[in-house]
């Protein structure tokens, strides 16, 4: 322990040599785990992409059921289409959005939690995301 300049009651600092080890263990923790967080970014991307995919996919299937018993149709309504109007194609939109959104963040959950299981490290920087 050092005594403070004018012989006060002693000063429970460490001293400066303890100091710096405690700091550079720190340091080569953090990039230990720097490095650890920008390998898992890059191997994460290809199973992002495979679980957009699949996504995409589940959702297009899931808004196909979905307009068929709203409106007893086999084919939704296409932005294009000259025989619909604006009701039934902002209608079918709202639909199709709102169901695509559930399910890609339904999905993108799931595989971040998966990888989080098995790596301990969520899979995206701690703020931020896609959105």
């Amino acid at each position: 322990m050092r005594r403070s300049p004018r012989g006060a009651a002693p000063d429970a600092r460490p001293g400066p040599s303890s100091v710096r080890r405690s700091r550079s263990r720190r340091s080569d923790v953090a990039k230990k785990s720097k490095k650890a967080k920008k390998k898992l970014p890059l191997a994460y991307k290809p199973i992002g992409f495979a679980l957009g995919w699949t996504s995409g996919t589940v959702a297009g299937m899931a808004f196909q059921k979905t307009w068929k018993v709203i409106k007893k149709e086999d084919d939704a309504p296409d932005a294009l289409d000259r025989d619909r109007g604006w009701g039934e194609i902002l209608l079918a939109a709202a639909i199709q959005g709102a169901i695509f959104a559930v399910v890609r963040s339904a999905v993108d959950r799931a595989g971040a939690k998966a990888i989080e299981r098995s790596t301990g490290t969520w899979p995206v920087p701690e703020k931020g995301g896609r959105d």
